[in-house]
């Protein structure tokens, strides 16, 4: 009989992965990882406590052991400090992805291998098709975005077995199956932090720089308090804290972070449809390939946020690898990720620089 360590969260998507594994005949062990306590002074709202009992719960009711992994510390070396290193140079990153690629895969698969099991499992929404990442059957919840640094060899070892599935159909089974979480709602936030005002979550170890916004011809039109807490397509005026000055404005326009200049501390914001919010043309680094790298002038699809559209592409490979759209799309931020597919396929991706 087979063996393998199923990834449990508490949530309804990790519980319903032990039940098709324990259905389909593996010997199954239930793994909950704590990576994050500290909820005090707005850092985050992790209830680690409540999401391991009701994981213990739906163990017991499973009838399979359940082990606690604390990686705590390398989540906050490794995860937290980063977020907070590329935050004060301006960069907006994406902690989730760098959670399931140096955190949760690799953790994870070295514990698997002490208990001796054969594969690891998780809930997430992809597939894993001879050694290929595939989008989950439910491209509303589909994962692979955060899944596009995965190597090769993990995915070998790795099962995801709700990937056929959709949402709807998974909390059926739940429910179904008198799992207390089936009407969970599913987390948001930075993983396994959760909910957060993130601009005071940043301000804990990035002090205010008072700056100025200009607008796209250069005027003066407000003052931010730090470019660090502002992301490219992010909407600002009074509502947000920043007051626009429209000088010879008649009505009243959205204004957006179209620009920022770390190194002058200068945001620059342009209103609603205005040119600068668009970008067709993206410049990717530490580029990844889960197998073959496309070849040069290939046309496939990137994605540059969760879900986000699928959206034509080119590539090209040079001094630097270029991304060229279809068409000029708004909030494409520095240090967000864009991932690439081939059909279904997510075939890898880079992280976004100008």
């Amino acid at each position: 009989m087979k063996k393998v360590l199923v990834a449990m969260s508490g949530g309804v998507d990790s519980s319903v992965a032990a039940l098709i594994m324990k259905k389909a005949g593996y010997e199954v062990i239930g793994a909950f990882m704590k990576n994050w306590s500290d909820t005090k002074n707005d850092m985050g709202e992790c209830t680690w406590r409540g999401e391991r009992r009701v994981a213990i719960k739906i163990a017991a009711m499973l009838g399979i052991p359940l082990v606690t992994l604390d990686f705590e510390k390398e989540y906050k070396s490794q995860v937290v400090s980063e977020m907070f290193k590329l935050y004060s140079k301006g960069i907006t990153p994406n902690p989730d992805i760098d959670c399931n690629d140096k955190i949760k895969f690799p953790l994870l698969l070295k514990a698997a291998e002490k208990l001796k099991c054969d594969y690891l499992v998780t809930g997430h929404y992809v597939r894993n098709k001879n050694g290929k990442l595939y989008r989950g059957k439910d491209e509303t919840k589909d994962q692979s975005y955060f899944l596009y640094r995965i190597k090769q060899k993990e995915l070998e070892k790795t099962i995801f077995p709700i990937g056929d599935y959709t949402k709807i159909q998974i909390r059926d089974m739940a429910k179904k199956n008198n799992f207390p979480n089936y009407d969970k709602k599913g987390t948001v936030g930075i993983c396994f932090i959760g909910k957060l005002n993130l601009k005071k979550f940043l301000q804990k170890k990035i002090k205010a720089k008072k700056g100025k916004i200009l607008d796209p011809k250069g005027n003066r039109i407000g003052e931010h308090d730090g470019i660090y807490y502002y992301t490219i397509g992010q909407r600002i005026g009074p509502r947000y804290g920043i007051e626009i000055i429209k000088k010879n404005e008649k009505r009243q326009s959205k204004w957006y972070v179209a620009r920022k200049d770390a190194k002058k501390n200068i945001i620059v914001a342009a209103p609603e449809g205005h040119k600068l919010n668009f970008r067709k043309q993206l410049y990717l680094t530490n580029l990844h390939w889960i197998g073959k790298k496309p070849k040069d002038n290939s046309k496939i699809h990137a994605r540059i946020r969760h879900v986000g559209e699928l959206l034509p592409c080119k590539i090209n490979f040079g001094l630097k690898t270029k991304i060229t759209l279809g068409k000029g799309i708004t909030g494409v931020s520095e240090g967000q990720a864009c991932v690439l597919y081939s059909g279904k396929e997510c075939i890898g991706g880079g992280v976004i620089g100008f």
